[in-house]
């Protein structure tokens, strides 16, 4: 076999090295790390809450955040026509150049200066955040243990070897979810933000800020969602890893094995 394919020795050695550690590593996380972390998310959710506010509430209007647009007065106009007439006289003004021409792109100019984001769904997420990329790392790192001990291909006695390949595709579509919350979180932001954007252009609509209020319910419910997610997934890939380890670490049994 090793003259089909000459390798530098040195190279050889760091790679099983480097085989060695990613064992060492993956093997810990599912017998510690993973059991550790799905009781720890299941504290979090059941346990903690209680004493956190911004995790455990009893009404979702706890979780809004003030939105400091003050509504305008409306503008009266004591005739119709006359309104019609300075709005012509002004866009004509500025078409041809005048005082009050304005180049560029408009900026409206918030009263209370920036307007901030909800706070106490920005702490959650913070909180939540570090577990999703925990989650990715970890995932990663269990499925190159269990790629690395697929053996090479051969006919027959690959039973072992479908139930690797399945952890596999377990552990990546794992890896995908939480690859999507992150995602949603952004999606949050980017909606919240168009959202306020219209409130101070258009600060007189009640409906925008009502939406507002309801994006921020429905991302807070999706906060809880998420991390009851992580944790099931945990759970799942200790529990999936753990009932077939045999077959997993020996995936074809020896034909001196067959004898006995």
């Amino acid at each position: 076999m090793s003259s089909l394919l000459k390798v530098d020795n040195e190279i050889k050695t760091k790679v099983d090295a480097f085989r060695e550690r990613i064992t060492s590593e993956a093997e810990d996380l599912v017998a510690n790390f993973f059991p550790k972390k799905l009781l720890e998310l299941d504290h979090f959710l059941k346990l903690v809450v209680f004493q956190d506010p911004i995790i455990n509430i009893t009404e979702l209007k706890e979780i809004h955040s003030e939105i400091n647009l003050t509504v305008p007065d409306p503008i009266l106009l004591s005739n119709l026509h006359d309104g019609l007439e300075a709005q012509n006289a002004k866009k004509r003004k500025l078409e041809d150049g005048g005082e009050d021409a304005v180049t560029g792109t408009k900026v409206f100019v918030m009263p209370g200066g920036m307007m901030k984001s909800n706070g106490n769904l920005v702490d959650l997420i913070e909180k939540v955040k570090p577990e999703i990329r925990t989650l990715i790392e970890k995932c990663n790192t269990v499925k190159m243990w269990v790629q690395l001990l697929i053996p090479r291909i051969e006919d027959g006695n690959n039973f072992g070897v479908s139930i690797q390949e399945e952890t596999v595709a377990e552990l990546r579509t794992v890896e995908g979810e939480a690859a999507s919350y992150l995602d949603q979180i952004s999606r949050y932001y980017i909606t919240r933000a168009k959202l306020v954007s219209k409130i101070a252009k258009y600060p007189h609509v009640e409906d925008y800020r009502r939406t507002v209020t309801e994006i921020d319910e429905k991302e807070y419910i999706s906060l809880k969602i998420i991390v009851s997610e992580l944790r099931n997934q945990y759970v799942t890939l200790h529990d999936m890893i753990l009932k077939n380890i045999e077959k997993i670490k020996r995936p074809r049994s020896s034909n001196a094995d067959a004898l006995y």
